[in-house]
């Protein structure tokens, strides 16, 4: 059996820094509007009839 290349690559790599992109975020108010962004959605998607569906 051979071993890729690329998987002992992986293994004698470290884990990587975390990205300079990340936001520090207060749970609370990421929680609330990650809610309201899914109940929106949920909304839209099952609850309201649809034209394209002949409004079922």
């Amino acid at each position: 059996m051979t071993v890729d290349k690329n998987e002992n690559e992986n293994e004698n790599n470290s884990v990587p820094e975390p990205s300079a992109r990340i936001i520090e975020q207060n749970i609370t108010s990421e929680m609330r509007t990650s809610y309201v962004d899914y109940a929106m959605s949920v909304i839209t998607g099952r609850a309201l009839p649809d034209v394209r569906d002949g409004l079922k």
